[in-house]
């Protein structure tokens, strides 16, 4: 199972090619912010993330109330997490 993970900004590490470094309950890992329309994110916007790419800007509330479903999950977040801390973009 593929999950859409929300990831908080840390910061926006090369702008001209869309990085950034987002934190995931932790982890932190540079992600492409390319497909995100609009201006790019910045540091404590969260994003939700999917294999490495921002797909949508989320608010605050709607990015912890996701991570909490989500743990509820159990394999199926520690797969996710397992996943997005042993690949990085960058």
């Amino acid at each position: 199972m593929c999950l859409g993970i929300p990831g908080r900004i840390v910061q926006i590490t090369d702008p001209a090619n869309y990085l950034a470094k987002v934190d995931v309950s932790g982890v932190q890992r540079t992600i492409s912010v390319r497909l995100l329309e609009g201006d790019l994110p910045g540091p404590d916007e969260w994003v939700l993330v999917h294999v490495g790419f921002a797909m949508a800007k989320i608010d605050e509330t709607e990015a912890l109330l996701t991570l909490a479903a989500i743990k509820k999950l159990g394999d199926a977040y520690a797969t996710e997490m397992a996943a997005f801390d042993s690949t990085s973009i960058g």
